[in-house]
């Protein structure tokens, strides 16, 4: 470990928080339906979207027409990118003549790039067109991030309104968080992508002589206007095999660490959005700092262990961190970072394999994604991720003083407690569930690459990334079959709606609710107190669901590697 390496986390984790509130701004002027400086430019495209489609903004919707409206149209994506996956051979954009993809493979990168996970199963560079990537990909790393924050905005709502039935318009958030925040950020994030670098370009590859004299093929394309949405829109899906750790999407120390922050901006700014929308700003920063503690904790273990390295590999004479499946461009301390922001997000973008990482340094990601990507979180999904947290933390705090559990002026009842439980259950039971048919069946224990705990991780690493939208891979498992595809498929549908709904219908509920002024006997939900709670609880529920599967493999991995078994 060193002092740069320390010193980064701490410069980054100050830069989160001095992001929160720029961002905040702007998402609760789109959250109010306010005029921002671009509605002059984009506000006709807008009302020409709602005139097409023939919606009306204005018109109110329950949380069941939210939630239907919102079901819908990821049905309806979900068909629109299989048909281009499957007829891609004869779509136009293919200048390496690729054939469409397998109806198991379609059908699993449908639902990926639907449900903000964006798990690839496949090479981007080999097996994906550019009308593929452009037409079939991209678009849903705009449509799926809009769609967490708008119901985010939709949560907040349930919160902020008093005895009304409405939780927004859909159609609206959507629309409105496309066009007036991914879509600008996005064209001057690949601006400064391409000027560092980054390729952009319809070309298919070009033919260059490395200098040890061999002739390579280079895959090209729109590479960094899918970059720009995929970090700030926390999707994670690369136009590369690579990701984040190949030179055309990455290529910088500056862009690496650009990236990360990219990946945190919205989810730090809807912490303060939902302050903002609740009256007390106050409540966001106690939520961000609950976050930003949890993150810390994590980035700090992760470098810990990877600049200890493998004292198996310490014994032979090779002293040092751990820099196996690392670039050296970014080091180990830029490597652990990356790998705890990209996993406390739900973005799965990496610049390192996690699989090589040591047995607690890989733990970290995959318990990030365990407990629900609620440090911080993906755009809209980590703010109402956490926000169950929050209810569970009052009920108990209601409990411990015999009060009826309040929160920012709503009475917590046992409705919203239930349903924040079954959206919070739908992780252990997708996770640990796929997880053991996936370790007693043949099909899927032929996909791990390696034995004994190792191997278990990766599939466990895998159930966790799908069923947590997150979408990175211990990449140690052979998951491009149609076993693996369907369960992944099923994982990813269920962690993604049958959380969203439950979610929503939290936000009809408390926005029917009257609103409870505090009181002397109200417990605080803005000091430190709470953010402990909040902290306990998370840890708690994570730690009482996850530590079995924990056991059966980082930890028992660590174990035989301190000890010097190898398998």
């Amino acid at each position: 470990m060193t002092i740069q390496g320390w010193t980064l986390i701490l410069v980054f984790t100050v830069l989160v928080f001095a992001m929160a509130k720029p961002f905040g701004m702007w998402l609760f002027a789109l959250y109010e339906g306010r005029r921002t400086p671009l509605h002059r430019l984009l506000g006709p495209v807008e009302r020409g979207f709602y005139t097409l489609a023939g919606i009306d903004p204005d018109a109110e919707q329950s949380w069941r027409r939210y939630a239907l409206h919102m079901l819908v149209f990821q049905l309806v994506l979900v068909v629109f990118t299989y048909t281009v996956l499957r007829l891609q051979g004869v779509l136009p954009m293919n200048p390496r003549a690729l054939p469409g993809i397998g109806a198991d493979g379609a059908i699993n990168t449908a639902i990926s790039f639907v449900t903000n996970t964006n798990w690839q199963w496949y090479s981007g560079e080999v097996a994906l067109s550019n009308f593929s990537q452009m037409f079939g990909l991209v678009i849903h790393n705009f449509l799926s991030a809009a769609t967490g924050i708008a119901v985010a905005f939709a949560l907040f709502r349930g919160f902020a309104r008093r005895e009304v039935a409405s939780v927004g318009n859909f159609w609206a958030d959507c629309t409105r968080v496309t066009l007036y925040l991914l879509l600008p950020v996005s064209v001057v994030y690949a601006l400064f992508l391409i000027a560092s670098g980054v390729p952009q370009t319809l070309a298919a590859s070009v033919e260059v002589t490395t200098l040890e004299g061999i002739k390579q093929t280079i895959a090209l394309g729109p590479v960094a206007s899918q970059e720009a949405i995929k970090m700030f829109g926390t999707n994670g899906g690369g136009f590369f095999n690579a990701n984040s750790a190949h030179p055309f999407e990455n290529p910088t120390a500056l862009t690496n660490f650009v990236e990360m922050l990219s990946i945190f901006a919205l989810g730090a700014g809807l912490t303060w959005c939902f302050g903002k929308a609740v009256g007390n700003t106050r409540q966001g920063w106690a939520i961000l700092a609950a976050m930003m503690v949890l993150f810390v904790a994590g980035a700090s273990v992760a470098y810990w262990q990877e600049a200890a390295g493998n004292p198996i590999l310490h014994q032979l004479g090779a002293a040092g961190g751990n820099m196996e499946g690392k670039e050296v461009r970014f080091g180990i301390a830029a490597s652990a970072l990356f790998s705890v922001v990209t996993t406390a997000a739900s973005c799965g973008a990496v610049n390192a394999m996690h699989d090589s990482f040591t047995a607690l340094g890989g733990m970290i990601p995959l318990f990030n994604m365990q407990i629900g990507e609620v440090v911080v979180g993906g755009v809209g999904a980590g703010i109402y991720g956490f926000l169950l947290f929050a209810l569970l933390a009052v009920f108990v705090a209601g409990l411990m003083v015999g009060r009826t559990p309040e929160y920012v002026g709503k009475k917590i009842e046992a409705r919203e407690v239930k349903l924040a439980v079954l959206a919070i259950a739908m992780l252990p039971l997708c996770i640990l569930g796929l997880t053991a048919v996936s370790a007693v069946m043949p099909e899927g224990l032929a996909g791990p690459l390696n034995k004994g705990p190792h191997g278990f991780s990766e599939i466990l690493y895998a159930f966790s990334s799908g069923t947590g939208n997150n979408g990175s891979a211990f990449a140690g498992l052979s998951a491009g079959t149609p076993f693996y595809n369907a369960l992944l498929a099923v994982a990813m549908w269920l962690g993604r709606f049958f959380v969203i709904v439950p979610v929503l219908a939290i936000a009809g509920s408390l926005a029917a609710k009257k609103h409870t002024p505090e009181t002397a006997g109200s417990f605080p939900t803005t000091g430190p107190l709470w953010i402990g709670l909040l902290i306990a609880i998370i840890l708690v529920v994570g730690g009482l669901t996850f530590l079995p599967g924990l056991a059966l493999g980082p930890i028992a991995d660590h174990l035989a590697m301190v000890s010097g078994q190898q398998f």
